[in-house]
């Protein structure tokens, strides 16, 4: 299906927060299905298949197919989304650009063999980083530089257009061209149905909702671009794999958009601190320029991610979760996810009205 008039997949699907919960009776693939499909496809001499412990809206497995270990994703929503593909395509200009990612060893998603969509990655032998995060082991400052180095490399892609890509111009032979002819409009895009969900749901009060509308209207001159760059747009340590203080792959561009230079920068500071980000905005800088005004595009992004994160968490129950869940911190708990999340809109907010720079973050 397009995405043209989808802003962020997760909220904005029709079936809204598919995946993002516990799995309903009957959403499951059998491990027989994906088996005779893998075989179908790869044709090998020997395979493995075992559920893997995805923490992301797809089905994962993994395999061994012919020795060559292998991450299964699976995409079984009812909306009958071909998106994989598109990811694949995007996963292919990522590592030509330099940046290390899963090298993709197969896809199908046009459910004309089976009625799901599939892709299997190179299986990377090293866990995220969120994971040396949660346990106090992972250097942060390492990390951070190398990630900001990694989204000033793959900026290097200027793709066509703003916002979701294209798959049709893709399989056209067109590259990537994405949906929106000016940025504002993929910007906005669904921006009310988030406002409005996240009163409903008593997230935000309307005098809230309404100053978020006020304070994009007065800086949303920022937000005219000439061209756009890839953004992952699901930037986040979860995403990517390595040790302590490396990084090894880059993983989940399935929300890749062409946007704002800002943008990643900005999901870096829906969870992470004035020192983390000093380091990322030091290695995106020994590889590329700031944009000449940054400041009020750098808040506007970390208040619209924001605002979509909160529609998330609200909508798929994550301040209900203890810290067993992966974006809980250790010891945390779901009340103390809302309260970070109410507090960085708020931030996110003053940062836009007094044109601050980094040091605002805590």
């Amino acid at each position: 299906m397009s995405r043209r008039d989808i802003h962020y997949w997760k909220c904005d699907r029709p079936a809204a927060f598919h995946g993002t919960g516990p799995r309903p009776r009957g959403d499951e693939v059998s491990g027989e299905a994906i088996r005779a499909t893998l075989v179908d496809h790869f044709h090998p001499d020997t395979l493995t298949l075992s559920p893997a412990a995805g923490q992301g809206n797809h089905l994962t497995w993994n395999a061994e197919i012919d020795g060559t270990p292998a991450f299964l994703r699976i995409e079984n929503g009812p909306e009958g989304d071909d998106h994989l593909a598109m990811e694949s395509a995007v996963l292919g200009e990522v590592a030509q650009a330099g940046v290390p990612v899963p090298r993709v060893l197969g896809c199908d998603a046009s459910r004309t063999r089976v009625p799901f969509a599939w892709q299997a990655l190179e299986r990377i032998p090293h866990p995220d980083l969120n994971q040396w995060w949660k346990a106090g082991r992972l250097e942060e400052a390492a990390v951070a530089h190398e990630i900001g180095r990694s989204i000033a490399r793959w900026q290097g892609i200027e793709p066509r257009g703003f916002g979701p890509f294209d798959l049709n111009a893709w399989h056209e032979g067109r590259g990537l061209i994405a949906f929106h002819p000016d940025y504002p409009t993929y910007f906005r895009l669904r921006l009310e149905d988030h406002l409005g969900f996240l009163v409903k749901r008593s997230f935000l009060s309307v005098e809230r909702a309404d100053e978020v509308r006020d304070l994009i209207g007065a800086h949303g001159g920022a937000l005219r671009l000439d061209r756009g760059v890839l953004v992952h747009k699901d930037l986040a340590l979860w995403n990517v794999l390595g040790t302590p203080d490396t990084v090894a792959s880059f993983i989940d561009f399935d929300d890749a958009i062409s946007g704002d230079p800002t943008d990643d920068l900005s999901l870096l500071a829906c969870f992470h601190d004035a020192a983390f980000l000093m380091q990322a905005f030091a290695g995106y800088t020994s590889e590329r320029a700031l944009p000449e005004v940054w400041r009020p595009r750098f808040w506007l992004h970390l208040l619209r991610n924001l605002i979509v994160k909160a529609v998330i968490r609200v909508g798929a129950g994550y301040f209900e979760r203890d810290s067993g869940f992966f974006l809980i911190g250790s010891g945390g708990s779901g009340a103390e996810l809302r309260r970070f999340t109410e507090d960085r809109i708020e931030l996110a907010m003053r940062g836009l009205q007094e044109g601050a720079g980094l040091e605002m973050l805590k």
